[in-house]
């Protein structure tokens, strides 16, 4: 039954019940029938569970059985667990951050559990009761008033000046007025949420008036039950980053099975050629080398510094009122490419204002219009009230009128409360021993009750031309989206008999009109420029009326040539494919209901682009949590809204999101530097692991390169994730979903500068053999290259210290660059002196077989580490080159 369609006779006839309520006895049955009046709760995941699910990683999983072959060998060898203790460590800390950062994730049907009234008053057995509002079922009659929160979605039975608060639930900015009357569908079609008049909703709160409904739905049968439903059910789809990093894991995962097959067959293979034998020796030795590769293969540090990179960013985006609370989901800002956006309380102030008037007497007509509302300034001068009536509370407090001055001067003595049948307000006040009247209203009904009006300081008959000059005014005024309501006067030398509507009501004095509107945010204007100059296309979604709504667009700069508005009915009627098609053509959706906001989402996602959205509403979860990267807001926005929400902003300003895109952008761009970084780091040690084992010996130990990968690397790393902006950054188009991790030149560039580091360090290796052995060395017959192995570990670690600096930037020199980044040239230095350590602490170096260098062998593994800044200058310079001229050809 759709309830809003027939009378209240006929629901409460449905329902099985009647004005005087259900008995005790029949609503204990119903609620062993219905169940409690509450929202299902979502499965928690358990604590431990999250922890090894952040462990299924491929590239975790590698990581992992490279250490239980590792103890497996130190084990049989007698050896230190050295090896083992590292990686665990790295596995462990990197899924206990995971934990941390996401054990928030799932909190949205707790908030709208919280959301729902706590107490409620109910006719049961014709006495009206307090009850836990879980106790509710279909049927019960409940009484409402001013201040009180909708217990559950009903059918309105009883109405007096009823007037519900919405937002939060439909997007209107302005509260319903409530109305008794059964609906009619106009040519066919459903009526959207916001226009069922005669219907209540959970999670709404009335704010003005009082009434009776009688409940229809109850729980997860609610509108706001159907929300949670689409909550519980809307799947989270990986960030790009995400997606990057999960194709990385197994294109290395595959890599480094491949290559350990490779290198344990070679072995075996080699030993039963030479010997015709295979020796358990030989089989523990091969695995030892296997786990080498596997160790230079993975960046053990990646995750860890992928993570902690996300974490400093999240810290600077929230000292720019941007707080993250999905950490994956920083960098999907980065390539935002549309960015939906509710109207109310995020593009505009969610608050009423007066910003036109049409009269005689500006002061006059603030007079009138205050006095006639129920609104009052507390003890801060701030206005308490229905919404609209505040704006006009609020309008004569600007002129210097505050309404307790107003009210002392013009006493109230008698009133007609307004109706919405008859769409005005009536107040009566005593000034100086006369009788004043101020009616407020709808501009067309009151100005039907007027004889004359006010024109240069004279009352004057109201003529047909002056009426009509009158109603241009109010056209012209509703045109630009605003809410218009006009006043008029009336005076009695005493107090009338009658306060009937009726008998107050005619023969008035009109004074003039005011217009009112839900005001832009004015740095909002500046900021949607903003992002169209970084490629980023807005789209407005409100709950709001369309003409208001593009009104507003048009403002603020969203609504363009050429570019169109939709109503949630228009919505309805279009299929799917019909809306894909179309979707670029349209910014602005208005009377959407929650259902609109995820298609409106998927459609654009569909197309391929990363979409944003942002909202404060409970109809804003279900798309904020389907968009690629939802933003709630921390004033206004509910708990529902930011519990689903990627980001929050403290401030509630959609000018944040710019910064926050920028910040994005840059974490990207950082991100990448430390991929590219570990990657041609991690490249060179299998190279050299790899070049070795062909020439029969052993380069470094398994140990040495953890130690490369987790203290020498990740500390540069880590500062590349600081590394300060390139300039314009928010001059380019956003990058593609699809990008890859290795795209635009990186691949090569890891290649290459990997390729550089293996050869510098078997150079070393063989200068630090030729050292030590003198004439004996043969390149045939290397054994004993302890030398060799201490220079190569030196110039490897040198070389990537160095290579660090060359990670600013992808193609300009570092010695034009303008920015300075002191985390860098600190972490290098850190690094370097622990590397340094590792050569000439006593105790250490027998920890990792080195002996202690002589300062000519130091320098000259430090020198050929250094080579990696001017080589990798050089070929930047020509590829700097190549891509001006291939710029110049295109252009």
């Amino acid at each position: 039954m759709n309830y809003y369609q027939n009378t209240a006779e006929a629901v409460l006839n449905e329902m099985e019940s009647n004005p005087e309520g259900l008995s005790q006895q029949e609503a204990q049955i119903r609620l062993e029938k219905y169940g409690k009046n509450k929202l299902a709760e979502k499965k928690k995941t358990p604590l431990i569970v999250k922890f090894f699910q952040q462990m299924a990683d491929p590239m975790i999983l590698v990581l992992i059985a490279a250490a239980v072959v590792s103890l497996v060998t130190a084990v049989i060898n007698g050896e230190g667990f050295a090896d083992v203790i590292i990686i665990m460590t790295v596995v462990v800390i990197n899924s206990i951050l995971g934990v941390y950062q996401e054990n928030k994730a799932e909190k949205a049907i707790e908030a709208l559990a919280e959301m729902s009234a706590a107490q409620s008053k109910v006719i049961r057995d014709g006495i009206m009761k307090v009850i836990p509002s879980e106790e509710l079922v279909p049927g019960d009659v409940v009484e409402l008033e001013a201040g009180d929160q909708i217990p559950a979605d009903g059918r309105l039975i009883e109405s007096h000046s009823l007037k519900i608060e919405e937002a939060a639930l439909t997007g209107e900015s302005v509260p319903v007025t409530k109305m008794m009357d059964a609906l009619q569908l106009k040519e066919g079609k459903d009526i959207p949420l916001g226009d069922r008049k005669n219907m209540v909703y959970m999670g709404s709160t009335v704010s003005y008036g009082r009434g009776k409904a009688v409940i229809v739905a109850t729980g997860m049968n609610t509108e706001m039950g159907k929300i949670a439903d689409v909550l519980t059910k809307t799947t989270e789809g990986d960030t790009p980053l995400q997606k990057k990093l999960g194709q990385l894991s197994k294109i290395l995962s595959v890599l480094v099975l491949i290559i350990c097959v490779v290198i344990f067959l070679f072995g075996v293979g080699e030993s039963w050629l030479l010997t015709k034998a295979i020796t358990l020796d030989k089989v523990l030795a091969t695995f030892m080398t296997a786990i080498s590769l596997a160790v230079a293969a993975i960046p053990e540090g990646l995750a860890a510094v992928v993570t902690v990179v996300l974490s400093i960013g999240v810290t600077n985006m929230s000292k720019r009122n941007a707080i993250i609370r999905k950490l994956t989901a920083v960098e999907t800002l980065g390539c935002a490419q549309i960015i939906c956006s509710d109207k109310t309380g995020t593009l505009t102030q969610n608050r009423m204002t007066v910003v036109e008037y049409r009269g005689d007497d500006e002061k006059m007509i603030a007079t009138a219009m205050a006095l006639c509302t129920d609104a009052e300034l507390d003890e801060n001068q701030k206005s308490v009230g229905e919404p609209t009536e505040c704006a006009l509370v609020d309008y004569a407090l600007k002129l210097g009128m505050p309404k307790n001055a107003l009210s002392a001067e013009y006493a109230r003595v008698g009133e007609a409360p307004f109706d919405s049948m008859r769409k005005m307000m009536s107040t009566i006040h005593e000034k100086d021993g006369r009788f004043i009247q101020f009616t407020k209203g709808a501009p067309d009904v009151v100005l039907g009750r007027c004889e004359f009006y006010l024109k240069d300081g004279k009352i004057q008959p109201l003529t047909d031309e002056a009426r009509a000059s009158i109603l241009g005014e109010n056209k012209s005024m509703a045109d630009q989206a605003l809410r218009v309501l006009a006043c008029a006067e009336k005076f009695y030398d005493k107090m009338p008999e009658s306060l009937e509507p009726q008998a107050l009501e005619n023969s008035l004095v009109f004074l003039g009109l005011t217009g009112m509107i839900d005001p832009i945010r004015p740095e909002v204007i500046d900021a949607v420029k903003e992002c169209k100059g970084a490629g980023i296309k807005t789209v407005m979604i409100t709950g709001d009326h369309k003409d208001t709504a593009v009104a507003i667009a048009k403002q603020l700069g969203i609504l363009g040539e050429g570019e169109k508005a939709i109503s949630g009915t228009q919505l309805d009627e279009i299929s799917d494919e019909e809306l894909l098609r179309d979707i670029e053509q349209y910014r602005v959706y208005a009377r959407v209901q929650p259902e609109h906001k995820v298609r409106i989402v998927n459609a654009w996602r569909s197309k391929g682009f990363v979409t944003a959205m942002t909202g404060d509403g409970v109809n804003d979860a279900p798309g904020i949590k389907n968009a690629d990267i939802g933003i709630g807001m921390g004033i206004t926005g509910t708990d529902v809204t930011k519990n689903v929400a990627d980001m929050v902003l403290a401030d509630d300003n959609f000018a944040t999101i710019v910064g926050a895109v920028s910040e994005g952008r840059r974490i990207y761009s950082n991100i990448r530097k430390a991929i590219q970084f570990l990657l041609s780091s991690n490249l060179s040690e299998v190279l050299s692991v790899f070049v070795a084992t062909i020439m029969g010996f052993t380069i470094l130990k398994p140990v040495h390169l953890l130690w490369i990968n987790l203290i020498t690397d990740c500390f540069p790393a880590l500062a590349l994730g600081v590394e300060p902006a390139e300039a314009g950054i928010m001059r380019k188009q956003p990058r593609a979903k699809d990008n890859g991790i290795f795209s635009q030149g990186v691949g090569f560039d890891i290649v290459y500068q990997g390729a550089l580091t293996t050869v510098l360090t078997i150079i070393s290796f063989f200068i630090g053999e030729y050292i030590a052995k003198g004439a004996a060395f043969r390149f045939t017959n290397i054994e004993d290259c302890i030398d060799g192995m201490t220079m190569a570990f030196v110039t490897m670690s040198m070389a990537e210290i160095f290579h660090s600096l060359n990670m600013r930037s992808q193609r300009g020199s570092i010695f034009r660059m303008k920015t300075l980044n002191k985390f860098l040239y600190g972490a290098a230095a850190l690094s370097w002196v622990l590397t340094t350590a590792v050569i000439y602490v006593p105790f250490v170096n027998d920890w990792f077989s080195f002996k202690m260098l002589t300062l000519q062998e130091y320098m000259i593994a430090f020198g050929l580490g250094f080579l990696m800044i001017p080589l990798v200058e050089f070929v930047k310079l020509i590829q700097r080159g190549v891509a001006k001229r291939s710029k110049k050809s295109k252009g």
